[in-house]
């Protein structure tokens, strides 16, 4: 279980098939997956496991598994996936967080650590997050991770907003960004 980042209160490392039950206690959550179509099953939270396992392997990132570092407890997901967006393959920074854990900033941690790692490592001048309208928590994790809407699609049948930061934004951001709140480690594949 490789470490890819670390935050002042969160470790994200690439998940483990024992990190199934976990997971599932987020995903599986109808209030926690109120914007999906439907929350997932037990078995689906293996699947999601699985498929991120893939994602390393064919492109070196996917959502890695989100620990309190105080605990060591696996609360949730974040990372980068290729997600479509009006046909095209964009680099989406997604999230998902469970439920108790809400409303302490940690999404917004997680979301702002994989915000500078897709741009440490990763080629393009932009990130995405696909949030649906009616999604306010999430889309104020975008807003705080310096993305603005860019566009409205389809995705999966609904619609959503595509929230946006490219390098030019992120590189002031940076700029503009005490010492101090810039405490976390990235390691590169």
């Amino acid at each position: 279980m490789k470490t890819i980042l670390e935050t002042s209160r969160l470790l994200l490392r690439e998940f483990a098939p024992e990190d199934a039950e976990s997971l599932a206690r987020v995903i599986c959550d109808a209030e926690t997956m109120r914007y999906y179509p439907h929350p997932f099953d037990r078995a689906a939270a293996d699947e999601w496991i699985a498929r991120n396992l893939r994602r390393y392997q064919e492109h070196g990132h996917g959502l890695w598994a989100m620990v309190l570092k105080e605990s060591g407890e696996t609360i949730g997901d974040c990372g980068i996936t290729l997600q479509s967006a009006d046909g095209e393959l964009l680099p989406e920074i997604g999230y998902h967080l469970r439920r108790d854990c809400w409303g302490k900033g940690l999404a917004t941690g997680a979301a702002r650590g994989c915000r500078d790692w897709g741009f440490a490592n990763l080629p393009g001048d932009f990130l995405i997050s696909l949030i649906r309208p009616e999604n306010q928590p999430s889309w104020r994790v975008a807003e705080r991770n310096g993305m603005t809407i860019w566009k409205q699609v389809v995705h999966s049948g609904m619609p959503h907003n595509v929230y946006r930061i490219d390098r030019q934004t992120w590189e002031r951001l940076q700029k503009k960004r005490p010492a101090s709140t810039a405490g976390h480690r990235s390691s590169p594949r």
